[in-house]
């Protein structure tokens, strides 16, 4: 697997090593929806005014936003996979043969604000952001309620089998 981390933010979250904490969210995620492949992420930490700039350019809405997701697949349904190899569009690393899942891109920010609003730690709403843009790269959506449910349900698996609990403070 591989992750393409950039970090534009600088914002640290304390005594955590956040590339390590990105690929074992990223690598659950993985497991949890069983992508038969071997995959390439890409990873950007930014802070409010870089993500406001993407999300104003990309999706023409002009507010900061905790994270932004953009898949390269289009999925027949969620996490179905073999869209992957029907596809000539070109979805797999050209040199290392891995499936190019798509883009993640995070307010470290956010993550702070919202870890204080929700009352729970940095590293879990860090966590909770990957886990859940992880989601939207393998097809989820959260549009409809029932959408929102399967979503929900498993953000919290996935978050739960790796120990990071909404532990509120």
């Amino acid at each position: 697997m591989t992750i393409n981390l950039e970090d534009e933010s600088k914002i640290e979250i304390q005594g955590t090593d956040l590339p390590a904490l990105a690929r074992k969210v990223i690598e659950a995620a993985l497991d949890y929806e069983g992508c038969p492949y071997e995959a390439e992420v890409s990873l950007l930490l930014t802070d409010n005014a870089g993500i406001r700039k993407i999300n104003r350019e990309h999706r023409n809405i002009d507010r900061a936003t905790d994270v932004l997701s953009f898949p390269m697949l289009e999925y027949d349904s969620p996490s179905d996979f073999s869209c992957a190899e029907a596809e000539a569009c070109g979805c797999f690393h050209p040199d290392t043969g891995e499936l190019l899942l798509g883009d993640i891109i995070i307010s470290m920010e956010k993550v702070r604000e919202q870890a204080k609003k929700y009352r729970h730690g940095e590293v879990r709403e860090f966590a909770f952001l990957i886990t859940h843009s992880m989601l939207h790269l393998f097809g989820y959506d959260h549009m409809e309620t029932g959408e929102a449910k399967e979503m929900e349900k498993r953000q919290e698996a996935i978050l739960h089998s790796l120990n990071i609990l909404r532990i509120l403070r």
